[in-house]
């Protein structure tokens, strides 16, 4: 699973010209499902947004995570990261997870986000979404989780 996180001053998402998620200082998460992707990568990711530091601190250096500073958090479903963009002019998407199972999880992240965070925001997956943003910095990261990494990262902690 993929999330590709923004600092952002503000960033709003809208579908057909009605805002349906808004957030002001925070970050904006596009996630992105890969085949294979499963609950666990759902709750990992999230974890991983929420602790990621990516804030200034008093010295202005990125030490503090979007909890620490109590910012807001936009998930935004973006089938298009999990493109393989090696070879070519034109993007393949096996990589994708198929429609439904993105669907499921794309909420899992959203519920496991909401279970764990008192603002978060989010897209509808399947809509033609218009993605506004100021970025902050600019900052963005590219955060991936997949199975055999969290196994081993929950296995080298313990």
């Amino acid at each position: 699973m993929i999330g590709l996180i923004q600092r952002v001053e503000k960033a709003h998402v809208e579908v057909s010209g009605e805002i349906i998620g808004s957030i002001q200082c925070g970050l904006l998460a596009l996630i992105g499902v890969q085949r294979g992707d499963t609950s666990l990568e759902a709750q990992r990711l999230i974890e991983r947004i929420l602790g990621y530091r990516v804030f200034p601190d008093a010295q202005g250096r990125m030490n503090l995570s979007l909890s620490a500073i109590e910012g807001g958090l936009l998930l935004v479903p973006q089938f298009t990261l999990a493109a393989d963009t090696r070879k070519g002019k034109r993007p393949s998407f096996t990589p994708a997870a198929e429609p439904q199972e993105s669907k499921q999880l794309f909420a899992e992240v959203l519920e496991n986000a909401r279970a764990a965070y008192p603002r978060v925001g989010s897209g509808r997956f399947g809509a033609d979404m218009k993605v506004s943003l100021v970025n902050d910095g600019p900052v963005t990261f590219w955060l991936e989780v997949n199975a055999t990494a969290s196994v081993v990262s929950n296995s080298e902690s313990a």
